[in-house]
């Protein structure tokens, strides 16, 4: 459908981001690159666009990952959180414009669940909080299930506590081997997943957001339960338009719980920053994609391919004659965000172009792919900007972060771009 902002001129988007139990795999990354790069092309058409990818740090898998490791809690989550934060710096995309954490929107968690009680569509139980699905008289139409063949994938916790199967927990009593709570009218606790998602996309952009994004796998039930959640809550929709990217898969569906997972930080030693980009904007969003050498190497060669055209353009502007090549390759942005058919418009640039050609089409098209440091001359930044990136490494890894986003804008404003991977910082031009 197409996006109508609810604020004229701005487009705010939301993105489930990860629960930190462990470190991310390529599939968490997926969503992270397609709405980086969706902000971008927003951006490019004149929407002034808010990015916010929250972070999930209050969830039942972190209770059983610290357990299994003998830590506390919420260390790992903000260990997790800061490897979170490395990993996808090195995809060199940028970060989003806000980051929230559930565990600093429980107000605001609480309020919401508050709201629901009071109209109706909630209920306390010995200290657990659950939503009545079937107050909701629009509850299965985002993920068109029927309501009666559901399952919320509670398992069998809570249910002599609720009043329907179906329904599900908006607040969690503290159990006796968890070792955090929040308090809550209801006692000590904490909030369920789905209700930290609602109360973070609102109080960072309002309702109702503009575009809703996740993996598929979130569908149902967590995204049909956030925005039930929304709408019995406030009367209104939480999202405008829900957009949802496919899997990654090695044989299966990438996951944790599977054990079939390539860790975002291995891939980006492995494959490198610009192939992995290249791959992720090879297939559409909405469809899974598969991780297999042929496919990886069919990217690395893409990403060759454009460097090497690179080194036979000049700076400057581009025959018009191949404006036909950058329409083409915005219209198919503009067109359910068609990544694939928008590079086969930019590889028909390169077809076209004569040797020493203007290269500010190709370079605007691959910066919306956020590939545009494919363009960029070989050869290193001055002595100068190589100590000051060293300066900020040393920052990060004093944990000094204040300097070292202090340095980031140095370098930014000496014309350089710094793009954290796992070998470390590397400069491109701005």
């Amino acid at each position: 459908m197409p996006l109508t902002p609810r604020a004229p001129g701005k487009a705010g988007i939301y993105a489930c981001g990860p629960t930190v139990y462990g470190r991310i795999h390529v599939g968490n990354a997926r969503p992270f690159v397609v709405f980086s790069l969706l902000k971008r092309f927003l951006e490019h058409e004149g929407l002034e666009t808010t990015l916010v990818a929250n972070v999930t740090d209050i969830n039942d898998k972190i209770y059983v990952a610290a357990r299994a490791q003998g830590v506390d809690s919420a260390d790992l989550a903000a260990r997790m959180t800061a490897a979170y934060v490395r990993d996808t710096d090195g995809l060199g995309l940028g970060r989003p414009d806000a980051e929230p954490l559930a565990t600093d929107t429980v107000p605001a968690i609480v309020e919401l669940i508050e709201t629901l009680i009071a109209r109706g569509h909630a209920y306390e139980a010995a200290g657990d909080v659950y939503f009545r699905v079937r107050s909701h008289a629009g509850y299965g139409e985002l993920s068109h299930r029927d309501v009666d063949q559901m399952d919320q994938g509670e398992g069998i916790e809570g249910a002599d506590r609720k009043e329907d199967p179906l329904d599900f927990a908006l607040w969690k009593a503290t159990k006796p081997d968890e070792d955090t709570a929040w308090d809550s009218p209801w006692g000590p606790g904490r909030p369920g997943w789905h209700i930290e998602c609602s109360a973070m996309a609102e109080v960072a952009l309002g309702l109702p957001v503009d575009i809703h994004g996740g993996g598929s796998d979130l569908l149902f039930p967590h995204h049909e339960n956030e925005a039930a959640q929304t709408e019995a809550g406030r009367g209104e929709p939480l999202a405008t338009i829900w957009m949802h990217n496919g899997m990654i898969e090695l044989d299966t569906k990438m996951s944790k719980s599977l054990g079939n997972i390539v860790g975002l930080a291995e891939a980006l030693t492995s494959v490198g920053r610009d192939a992995l980009v290249m791959y992720f904007a090879g297939t559409h969003y909405r469809s899974p994609a598969q991780w297999r050498d042929d496919v990886l190497a069919q990217a690395a060669a893409r990403a060759k391919g454009f460097r090497e055209a690179g080194r036979r353009l000049v700076e400057g502007e581009s025959p018009p004659e191949l404006a036909v090549h950058r329409e083409a390759f915005l219209d198919a942005l503009a067109d359910d965000f068609n990544t694939p058919a928008a590079l086969t418009a930019a590889h028909a640039w390169v077809r076209d172009a004569p040797d020493g050609a203007g290269d500010s089409h190709l370079r605007e098209m691959l910066g919306l792919l956020g590939l545009d440091n494919l363009l960029d001359p070989e050869g290193g930044p001055p002595p100068e900007i190589e100590a000051l990136a060293q300066d900020r490494v040393a920052a990060r890894a004093a944990g000094d972060f204040a300097t070292a986003d202090r340095l980031r804008d140095e370098l930014r404003a000496a014309g350089w771009e710094v793009r954290d991977g796992p070998d470390g910082p590397r400069l491109h031009p701005v």
